[in-house]
Parts: C-alpha cells; structure tokens; sequence
C-alpha cells in the first residue's frame, strides 16, 4: 500500500522530534551525574546521599514530579569546570501527599558552592513558593559562595542575600519552610535554618557556623574543632538554633516526611476541576504533527487535542482573529484558558490572507478580550507560542497593530490568574511578550525541544546584521564577492543559532525546562495544582486601554 505526502510528512516530523528528545536525554543523564560518580562515592563513604537520592528518598514513590532548571549553567562555566544543574536540584513533587517545592545543594558541584546560576535558580524556587504559596524543603549541603566568582553572586539585588530576605518574607505569607542541614551550612548561608519554620541537623556530618574552625583561630585565636564548633549536638542541645537532631541522611528525611503529614489543609484559590478524562489523540501524535521545518504551517488545534480532556475544546471567536486560537478546554480534569499561535495560513473575514504564526490586529483584540474574560470566570490561561511577532507594514501600522498590540499586552500582563507557558516552537520578538514570555510572570514557563527565543530567527537576524556588517567593510575600502558575503552571512547566522536554541535559553533559566511534548500535559495540571493553593491579592483591572 503506497505511503501518502501526509504520512511521509508525519514521519519525517516525528523522526527529528525523536532525534531532538533523544539528544536531550542524553545531556540529562550527564547532568544527573552532577560532579561525577567518583565524588558520589565519596559522599557515600562519608555516610552521605547525593541530592538527587536524597530527593528520590524524600519524595513519596510513584508520584509526579516536575524538576525546575535541570539545564541551569549548561555550557557555562567550563573554565571552572562546569556547573552541571547549577549545583542544585529543584523538584516539584509531593511530600506525606503535600505538594511542595525541594531545593538540595548538590555536594559533588564545587562542594554545593554557589556559582552567580546557582543563586538564580535558589531564587526561582523561592519564587515559585511564593507565588504560589507553596510549601518548600530545603536540603541543605553547601560551601558556601563561589569566591572565584563572588562579584557575580554576592551583593545586588538578585544575589545570594535575596535568599535570606525570602526567607522572611514567605514566613510572613505563612508559607511552611523546613530546612534540613545535612552538610555544610556556612558564612550567611547559616541564617537558613533559623529562618525556615523549623530546622533539622544531621549528626556528625552537618555543621552550621558563620565561620569555620579555620576562619575563628585565624580572626580570634580560638582553636576549636567544626564538630564542636557547630555540629548537631552544639545546635540542638547548646544553641538552640535547630529543631531536630538527626542520626543520618535517611533519618532525617523520614522525620521531613513526619513534619509535612502533619500540615493542615490550606484556602485555595478555587480553579474548576473535574474527573480526568485522557484525550482521544495520541499524545505521541505531537511529534509528527510539528513540523520539522518550522517554516512549513500546521494547525495548532491538532496540538491542543493531544493535550486537553477527551481532545475537546470550545473555541472562542472561531471565525474572527484566526492567527490566534483562543478556546476553554480542561486539562487532566482543570478547566483552562488556552491562548495559541495559528501556524496556518488563513483568510480573514476580508478574504485578506494571514500567515502562520504573526499576530494581527484583531488577533490581538479577541486574545485581550478573551483574557478578560477569563479573569471574569477565574479560568487559568495556558499559552501555546509559536509567534514570529506582530505583523508588519503600513497597513498593520495605520490599522493600529501598535494599540492592539499594548491591549493584548496590558490584559495579560495585569491577569490575576494564573499564567502557564509552552513555547512550542518560535518566540521572536514582541510575539514573546504578548504571549507571556518569561518578564511576564508565567507561573511556569517549559519549552519543547523545537523551540527557538530570540529577537528573530537565525537567517532573518543574519540577514540585518549582515548589511551592517557590508556596509562597514565597504566604507574601508574592501571589496565584497559573493562568495565572501556568503561566508560572512553563514559566520553570523551560526553565532545567533546558538544563541536561539532552547538549550541556551535553559541554561540561563529564561524556560523552567525543556520537556517532551508527551509531558506538556502532566507539567500543566501540576502547575495549576500549585497556582490552587492561593488566592489571587487584588481583583482584575487593565488600568487604561487604548480603543
């Protein structure tokens, strides 16, 4: 039986989206090594877990888990030797079956030092805790700051000291902290423990102390040994600083664990949800339907049923604004709000065509409108990106795209609900913003593997700087032949390709992950399960809209 263009197509897809996955496997089992297994087993000769088993231990087995940040540093920092993960692990999952948000240093990284990434990340997931009222455990294993590179992590506004200032602020929100100190605890990183709601400490290899054995015979004279110093009986029976004296790392996870079934129930902001009901569309379907040109159109509408309930959505203004689909839907049972970039070419009600993935005026309008409504109806917003940017030209400039732009803009940027981001494929430019990038406070925000962020596309970036680039050359004198235009335009072009994969974006923490599309679903239901433990501060208002 012949194969079909279509089928060929879907195969082709799906093929690179496999090859995308399986190259992303493979630098995340090199990530989940952290410093190597040697320096793993040198923390099990000292009685110690590593982060990741000590997470896996704490956890409770067979539930879902989302990890923040796994490709934090990634390709940064090689002349320091790399920081795989950022040396720290971030995991969403559930604790005695309480959701929450761990944090463990991760000793076999440079000691659990904390590189200018490291800091960024510990911020994050106090920023999750926060906006979402989330419980937070802290394993603490860490040397300390990074001192090759202490100008970068030290002293701004978004640096180590930020975590101290969290610390009381989410106490002040009655968000439970618990801090286990299960290796080194020093300098500023000790006020963690007595600034979380409760502390635990691991005997004999858990010490806290502002400075250490070595620091104090050096600035007072004192000679003392770091047990002594600040170890768990010194805390626990001396100074009062932590709660709970531990006999080793399975010990005190298990007490974490007793700690956490304890925790009343919690106000939540009150989301729909339903019974679940798996959607009728292989989700597998998503890796053949996204095209591996991403030039080529699609319609995202085959993508949402992959991912909603029973594969079923109503969509809002069907026929107006077509290169934006805006429709309420359900994901693993949570009643969405769905924003998401048409990728195929359609004709508007003028019969004037609209090419994939640009929003347009009235795009822009019925998403503005759309978000309204949502605010109105308490519906979180789930936004699909796979934007080129806001359409272009005198016609789009006199039609007012710069004012219905900045509506779409203002509404969801003032939302009250909560806000989630995939980035599916291209996020250019303004396109971005309007699609709540990463300035604009998505409660998550995850990229598959064929995602792209930058101000434009590889080729199109090349292309301007490209003309700077003759321009200058000519203006000295030198002469350009094609063949040298071409060499510079592919010298340019490979320089901004690397800065648009989603690996760097990752690596910066502009994307909380990269995901399989096949997880897409799990990671959504379990953010809005997060966003639901608190309720939104102020009511919905825009300010001023131009109309």
């Amino acid at each position: 039986m012949a194969v079909s263009k279509k089928e060929l197509e879907f195969n082709k897809n799906e093929d690179t989206m496999r090859l995308k996955l399986s190259a992303l496997r493979r630098e995340l089992d090199k990530i989940m090594e952290g410093g190597g297994k040697k320096r793993i087993e040198k923390l099990h000769a000292k009685g110690k877990l590593s982060a990741r088993e000590r997470i896996d231990l704490l956890l409770d087995p067979n539930t879902e888990r989302v990890e923040i940040g796994a490709l934090a540093g990634y390709g940064m920092y090689e002349e320091h030797g790399g920081c795989p993960a950022g040396g720290v692990v971030v995991v969403i999952g559930y604790v005695s079956g309480k959701q929450c948000i761990v944090v463990a240093n991760d000793a076999t990284v440079k000691a659990g030092a904390w590189f200018p990434i490291t800091g960024k990340k510990n911020l994050r997931a106090q920023e999750i805790a926060m906006e979402n009222k989330l419980p937070i455990i802290y394993l603490v294993d860490s040397a300390g700051v990074y001192l090759p590179m202490q100008d970068e992590i030290f002293p701004d506004k978004e640096h180590f000291g930020r975590i101290f200032r969290n610390n009381a602020v989410m106490s002040s929100m009655g968000i439970v902290q618990i801090a286990a100190v299960m290796g080194s605890c020093v300098a500023g990183g000790a006020y963690l423990p007595i600034m979380s709601d409760e502390s635990l400490i691991v005997n004999k290899t858990g010490t806290i102390f502002l400075a250490g054995s070595y620091l104090v015979k050096a600035a007072i004279g004192e000679s003392i040994d770091n047990e002594t110093l600040g170890g768990a009986t010194t805390h626990t029976e001396i100074s009062g600083v932590c709660d709970y004296n531990t006999e080793n790392d399975e010990d005190c996870l298990s007490t974490i664990r007793d700690l956490m079934d304890k925790i009343g129930s919690f106000e939540t902001a009150g989301f729909d949800r339903k019974e679940a009901i798996e959607p009728k569309e292989d989700a597998k379907n998503m890796y053949g339907l996204l095209p591996a040109d991403r030039a080529k159109p699609y319609n995202v509408k085959d993508i949402i049923k992959c991912i909603v309930d029973d594969s079923k959505f109503t969509e809002y203004k069907g026929s107006y604004g077509k290169s934006l689909v805006c429709a309420y839907a359900r994901i693993d049972g949570w009643s969405v709000g769905i924003i998401a970039n048409q990728r195929e070419v359609v004709k508007n009600a003028k019969g004037e065509m609209q090419f994939g993935g640009v929003i347009y005026s009235d795009s822009a309008d019925k998403a503005a409108r759309f978000i309204m409504n949502c605010n109105q109806k308490n519906i979180p917003l789930v936004f699909l990106q796979d934007v080129s940017g806001f359409m272009v030209g005198s016609k789009s400039e006199h039609g007012g795209i710069i004012k219905d732009g900045a509506k779409m803009v203002n509404a969801m940027a003032n939302s009250v609900v909560p806000k989630f981001t995939v980035i599916i494929g291209n996020s250019y430019g303004a396109g971005n913003y309007a699609m709540c990038g990463k300035a604009y406070d998505p409660r998550l925000i995850v990229a598959w593997p064929t995602s792209e962020l930058a101000v434009m596309s590889g080729a199109a970036a090349a292309k301007v700087l490209l003309q700077i680039e003759v321009a200058s050359l000519k203006a000295r004198g030198e002469k350009i032949t094609p063949e040298r235009e071409e060499e510079l335009f592919n010298k340019i072009k490979n320089r901004y390709d690397e800065q648009i994969s989603p690996y760097y974006a990752a690596s910066r923490l502009w994307t909380d992950a990269i995901i399989d599309p096949v997880d897409t679903r799990k990671v959504l239901s379990m953010g809005i399960e997060m966003a639901n433990h608190k309720k939104a501060e102020k009511p919905y208002n825009v300010g001023v809209i131009q109309t």
